[in-house]
Formats: structure tokens, sequence, C-alpha cells
């Protein structure tokens, strides 16, 4: 599984990340670190890669334009600690592929973990 992880979160999550088996970017390594979340969007569907960010924008932005991809993983914890976090992240993504790969947007809060499938023929 690929990750592109957003500016909001440490480079040391790549670290943390591909370390458990995952292919992971840091966006500052990518592209500009002033892109737009459109910007980061397009790489992550091009490169089938998953978006994980503390940013909302991104699941509003694929529900408001009724897209299936990226996939994105949102952090919505008080205060993100990769050493208390990375346990969720993983278990997330070990436990949601499925989900992932056709398209899905997960919440990670601190006493829940919710996934949203995302359909590409919404009922209007």
């Amino acid at each position: 599984m690929k990750l592109v992880v957003d500016m909001n979160l440490s480079i040391a999550w790549i670290d943390a990340l591909e370390r458990r088996g995952f292919t992971a970017a840091h966006w500052s390594t990518i592209g500009p670190q002033d892109a737009t979340d459109e910007a980061i969007m397009e790489w992550a569907r091009a490169n089938g890669a998953i978006v994980l960010t503390r940013d909302l924008d991104f699941g509003a932005a694929l529900t408001r334009n009724a897209l299936i991809a990226p996939s994105v993983i949102q952090l919505r914890c008080g205060r993100v600690e990769l050493e208390r976090h990375l346990a969720l992240v993983t278990r997330v993504l070990s436990e949601h592929g499925g989900p992932l790969e056709i398209g899905a947007i997960i919440t990670i809060e601190d006493e829940r973990v919710r996934v949203r499938i995302l359909d590409p023929n919404p009922i209007s």
C-alpha cells in the first residue's frame, strides 16, 4: 500500500510507515509545500496513493465532487503523536485495505474509527 503524507504531519511518519511494510512519501519530497489540496489529491490519484492527513478538506473535496479516489485517512485526534497514533494508522491500513483500494474516507479519532465507502454513483 502506498501513502502520501500531507504537510501537516511530520516527515518522521515516512520511516515509521516504511518499517511496517508500507510505501510512503512526504509531500515535501514530491511537490511544493504550498501546493493545493487538489494538487496533492491529483498526484495521489495518478500514483495510486492514499492521502494521510489531519486536514478535513480532502474528504470534503471528495464528497463535494463525488470522487472515489484517492482514498483519505484523516487523523482527527487532539494532538497527533507518532508514537501514540502509528499503531492506529497501521491497524486501519491492515484492517481496511479493501475499502481503501476501492475508495474510502477513514477518520481516526481518539475513541473510534469511522469508515465511509465512496460511492461512484451517489443518489441525488
